[in-house]
């Protein structure tokens, strides 16, 4: 750990804190339909898009047709992506210059469409070989503004229903994702996309380029199933290679909208860890920037919008004191490097210990901005990678999982961060209210038993799937046998994969083949499930405090402005998901570390 390594971290928790006021005023304006300075070139396109579609802007619809409406478009969409995925391949497609087929099997595009449509972005394929440039374009990169756009929809809709009185009403979907593309989505990653550009983020619709290497290389072979091939003897079968094809096309306005959008599906398989994804410390902080903005900028957009700002920065500073836990051990794990390694090597070549673990991370970021790449985009859930999780230390490597394991409300993704920490805003202002002895309150609302059964309803679902889908996979020979490492760490593999789909991450710890038709299907269905079946409890809440009266605070109140508050609703967060997920940790990740300081590796 270096001063140079942590003032790259605290200056990036500086831009977020600058960005936060003015991004939260700006959507507050935006969805409460206020000016703003966008409006003479976007309210023309808006009213057109309205017309042509046949959306009246000013119906304001109730929980449950917000609810259906978004349920039917995101079907609609899912149902769209496939149907571009599986004709790919055909002569009459535009922008193929690869003519990569229709992707196959079946099953694979269906977690793929599951994954874009839920913001999840996992990918089990490898971009620059498998998806036409149409696909990318038409299919994935224009759900990474829907999923995106959805979410903050969503997060908006929940906090009119804290803030509106006796109201039966949350807005309108239609017009709420209309807002959010047209504002908040889309001039930013225009800007971003050129910053990218400036920093050599490749942008061409160019067929791939072969060119002949210098030297000829041996690179070991690999089978149909993903695996290095060996002779009898066990030996590795070497191949012979001469060229190289140098996969390119319009990466950077896919990149932006990735990160901008915290969606994290990369234009290629190496994703931010690539230089044509990210080639430079510059982008490195551009695409960093992009994954905690609009997430930081909607809490004080919740503190605006309910009349309480002091609230707004409460819940922003307990994301901050998470993320900076977060970080700080990730850090201080990959900087310690591995235990073994100075008695099995370093002591042998210079007798020196190392300067951390490298493994699996590029030299153009190093430990800190590797550290800070891998929290933040699993704080959000963004699943963004610049460096391979997989090969993290144990405890480096727990520290994603983990942050996915708690919902993914350290800032998380557009939208779903803000609702899903207030789902926990609901339980912490309850609990309070037990330790007083008194009816809950929260912005004036009471927080009844109906509340707190939705409340956790979204809290249940989430373990629930992880669990059981990760112990079926645990027990089974379809879920075993793509693991490349055995014992807890092919155990965090399989556990990993499972949070991140149901968190909607969409990052891996890979070491792990995922393509058959038991991941496949059982993950596209925990995505679909992690995404809407705790949207819809949510929006069950939203519309029942939408309903509810205004209670004047009273000297039995809690305050939900304090240093306090802060420290309740951390400590909510962090017992719910200990309570919860201690035990699969203790047989990962932690009995991992404990192994690897008495020699045993995996």
């Amino acid at each position: 750990m270096t001063i140079n390594g942590w003032l790259q971290i605290l200056v990036f928790l500086a831009l977020i804190f600058a960005v936060t006021k003015p991004m939260g005023i700006f959507m507050a304006h935006v969805f409460a339909r206020e000016r703003t300075f966008l409006d003479p070139v976007l309210r023309p396109v808006e009213r057109l898009l309205y017309r042509v579609t046949g959306v009246d802007e000013e119906h304001e619809m109730p929980w449950t047709e917000y609810a259906t409406t978004m349920l039917v478009f995101s079907g609609v969409s899912m149902l769209v992506l496939y149907l571009i995925q599986r004709i790919q391949g055909a002569s009459w497609m535009p922008f193929n210059p690869q003519h990569f087929a229709g992707v196959m099997p079946e099953h694979l595009a269906f977690n793929t469409a599951a994954s874009f449509t839920t913001n999840t972005n996992w990918q089990v394929y490898s971009g620059e070989t498998t998806m036409s440039y149409f696909t990318q374009m038409a299919g994935l990169a224009y759900h990474n503004f829907i999923s995106a756009a959805t979410g903050i929809a969503l997060a908006i809709a929940f906090i009119r229903g804290i803030a509106r009185r006796q109201m039966k009403t949350i807005g309108n979907f239609w017009v709420d994702m209309v807002r959010a593309t047209l504002w908040v989505l889309l001039p930013f990653s225009v800007v971003g996309a050129l910053l990218l550009v400036s920093q050599g983020v490749v942008q061409n619709l160019k067929a791939y380029d072969t060119v002949k290497l210098v030297e000829p290389q041996q690179v070991q072979r690999v089978g149909a199933d993903g695996k290095p091939v060996v002779d009898p003897s066990g030996k590795p079968v070497m191949d012979t290679v001469s060229t190289q094809t140098i996969a390119q096309g319009p990466v950077a306005s896919q990149e932006i909208i990735k990160e901008w959008g915290t969606n994290g599906g990369g234009f290629f398989n190496a994703n931010s860890a690539h230089p044509f994804e990210n080639p430079t410390p510059l982008s490195n902080l551009i695409e960093l920037f992009a994954i905690f903005a609009v997430s930081a900028g909607l809490t004080y957009t919740l503190g605006r919008m309910t009349n309480s700002p002091a609230h707004g920065w409460a819940v922003w500073a307990a994301m901050a004191i998470l993320f900076l836990c977060g970080v700080t051990t990730a850090y201080w794990a990959e900087s310690q490097g591995n235990p073994l390694y100075p008695s099995t090597v370093a002591q042998h070549v210079t007798n020196t210990q190392p300067g951390g673990n490298m493994e699996g991370k590029e030299t153009r970021f190093g430990i800190a901005n590797s550290a800070l790449f891998a929290t933040v985009t699993t704080d959000a859930s963004c699943g963004a990678i610049n460096g391979w999780h997989d090969s993290f230390t144990p405890l480096g490597g727990m520290v994603p999982l983990v942050n996915i394991m708690l919902s993914e409300v350290i800032f998380g993704g557009v939208g779903a961060g803000l609702y899903g920490m207030l789902i926990y805003v609901v339980l912490a202002v309850f609990i309070a209210g037990l330790m007083v002895g008194r009816t809950p309150e929260y912005l004036g609302k009471k927080i009844e038993a109906y509340d707190v059964k939705m409340a956790m309803l979204v809290s249940l679902v989430f373990p629930l799937i992880i669990l059981s889908l990760a112990g079926i996979s645990v027990a089974k020979n379809f879920g075993t046998v793509g693991i490349f490492n055995p014992g807890p760490h092919g155990f965090s593999e399989i556990l990993y994969a499972f949070v991140s789909a149901a968190g909607n991450n969409g990052s891996a710890f890979g070491g792990i083949i995922a393509t058959n038709l038991w991941y496949d299907t059982a993950i596209g269905m925990t995505m679909l499930i992690g995404r809407f079946f705790m949207v819809i409890p949510m929006l069950a809440i939203a519309g029942n405090l939408a309903e509810k009266k205004y209670v004047p605070p009273s000297v039995g109140t809690f305050p939900v402005t304090t240093p306090l508050f802060t420290f309740l609703l951390i400590s909510v967060i962090l017992i719910l998901g200990a309570l919860t997920f201690f035990p699969a940790l203790s047989l990962g990740p932690i009995l991992e570390h404990l192994l690897l300081y008495v020699g045993k590796i995996f």
